[in-house]
Protein backbone atom coordinates (compact mmCIF):
# COMPACT_ATOMS: atom_id res chain seq x y z
CA UNK A 1 0.00 0.00 0.00
CA UNK A 2 3.01 2.50 0.75
CA UNK A 3 4.11 1.97 -3.05
CA UNK A 4 0.84 3.02 -4.49
CA UNK A 5 -0.02 5.66 -2.05
CA UNK A 6 3.72 7.23 -2.79
CA UNK A 7 3.24 6.15 -6.93
CA UNK A 8 0.07 8.48 -6.07
CA UNK A 9 1.82 11.42 -4.80
CA UNK A 10 4.48 11.37 -7.45
CA UNK A 11 1.67 11.37 -10.23
CA UNK A 12 0.48 14.54 -8.71
CA UNK A 13 4.14 16.29 -8.57
CA UNK A 14 4.74 14.96 -12.47
CA UNK A 15 1.64 15.69 -14.20
CA UNK A 16 2.13 19.62 -12.74
CA UNK A 17 5.91 19.52 -14.01
CA UNK A 18 4.94 18.41 -17.13
CA UNK A 19 1.78 19.82 -17.87
CA UNK A 20 0.82 23.06 -15.43
CA UNK A 21 3.71 25.51 -17.16
CA UNK A 22 1.32 25.73 -20.17
CA UNK A 23 -1.52 27.29 -18.12
CA UNK A 24 0.97 29.00 -15.59
CA UNK A 25 3.80 30.08 -17.80
CA UNK A 26 2.54 30.19 -21.11
CA UNK A 27 3.27 33.75 -21.83
CA UNK A 28 7.18 32.94 -20.22
CA UNK A 29 10.18 31.78 -21.81
CA UNK A 30 9.99 28.37 -22.39
CA UNK A 31 13.56 27.87 -20.21
CA UNK A 32 11.37 29.28 -17.19
CA UNK A 33 9.17 26.39 -17.87
CA UNK A 34 11.80 24.35 -17.58
CA UNK A 35 13.63 25.60 -14.54
CA UNK A 36 9.89 25.57 -12.28
CA UNK A 37 9.08 22.43 -14.16
CA UNK A 38 12.75 20.78 -12.86
CA UNK A 39 12.20 21.88 -9.89
CA UNK A 40 8.49 20.46 -9.36
CA UNK A 41 10.04 17.23 -10.71
CA UNK A 42 12.92 17.17 -7.95
CA UNK A 43 10.06 16.40 -5.47
CA UNK A 44 8.66 13.50 -8.09
CA UNK A 45 11.41 11.79 -7.70
CA UNK A 46 12.37 12.05 -4.21
CA UNK A 47 9.16 10.37 -3.52
CA UNK A 48 8.81 8.21 -7.33
CA UNK A 49 12.42 6.40 -6.14
CA UNK A 50 11.55 5.30 -2.49
CA UNK A 51 7.83 4.33 -3.93
CA UNK A 52 9.64 1.69 -6.64
CA UNK A 53 12.43 0.64 -4.49
CA UNK A 54 9.87 -0.49 -2.08
CA UNK A 55 7.02 -2.05 -4.30
CA UNK A 56 10.20 -3.78 -6.24
CA UNK A 57 11.85 -5.30 -3.10
CA UNK A 58 8.25 -5.93 -2.23
CA UNK A 59 5.32 -7.81 -4.43
CA UNK A 60 5.67 -5.81 -7.29
CA UNK A 61 8.00 -7.03 -10.44
CA UNK A 62 9.14 -4.61 -12.61
CA UNK A 63 6.57 -5.16 -15.34
CA UNK A 64 3.76 -4.58 -12.56
CA UNK A 65 5.30 -1.56 -11.31
CA UNK A 66 5.54 0.01 -14.75
CA UNK A 67 1.74 -0.81 -14.92
CA UNK A 68 0.57 0.46 -11.75
CA UNK A 69 2.34 3.61 -12.43
CA UNK A 70 0.43 3.93 -15.80
CA UNK A 71 -3.36 3.38 -13.93
CA UNK A 72 -1.93 5.93 -11.35
CA UNK A 73 -0.59 8.53 -14.27
CA UNK A 74 -4.20 7.90 -15.82
CA UNK A 75 -6.38 8.51 -12.37
CA UNK A 76 -4.68 11.69 -11.73
CA UNK A 77 -4.45 13.18 -15.50
CA UNK A 78 -8.06 13.03 -15.80
CA UNK A 79 -9.18 15.23 -12.43
CA UNK A 80 -6.08 17.51 -13.72
CA UNK A 81 -7.01 18.13 -17.03
CA UNK A 82 -10.72 18.78 -15.90
CA UNK A 83 -10.19 20.72 -13.07
CA UNK A 84 -7.05 22.43 -13.37
CA UNK A 85 -6.81 22.87 -17.15
CA UNK A 86 -10.60 23.35 -18.30
CA UNK A 87 -10.22 20.38 -20.76
CA UNK A 88 -13.67 18.79 -21.18
CA UNK A 89 -14.45 15.14 -19.83
CA UNK A 90 -14.31 12.95 -22.65
CA UNK A 91 -15.53 9.25 -23.05
CA UNK A 92 -11.86 8.41 -24.56
CA UNK A 93 -10.72 8.60 -21.03
CA UNK A 94 -12.99 5.57 -19.98
CA UNK A 95 -11.90 3.75 -23.23
CA UNK A 96 -8.05 4.24 -22.82
CA UNK A 97 -9.43 3.37 -18.37
CA UNK A 98 -10.71 -0.28 -19.81
CA UNK A 99 -7.39 -0.51 -22.19
CA UNK A 100 -4.86 -0.10 -18.83
CA UNK A 101 -7.31 -2.53 -17.33
CA UNK A 102 -6.74 -5.09 -19.52
CA UNK A 103 -2.88 -3.93 -19.45
CA UNK A 104 -3.32 -5.08 -15.43
CA UNK A 105 -5.25 -7.94 -15.75
CA UNK A 106 -2.51 -9.41 -18.00
CA UNK A 107 0.53 -8.01 -15.95
CA UNK A 108 -1.03 -9.63 -13.05
CA UNK A 109 -2.25 -12.70 -13.76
Amino acid sequence: MRTIVLLIISNVFMTFAWYAHLKNLQNRHWLIAVVVSWGIAFFEYLVQVPANRIGYRGSFSLAQLKITQEVITLAVFVPFAVLYMGAPLKLDYLWAGFCLAGAVYFIFR
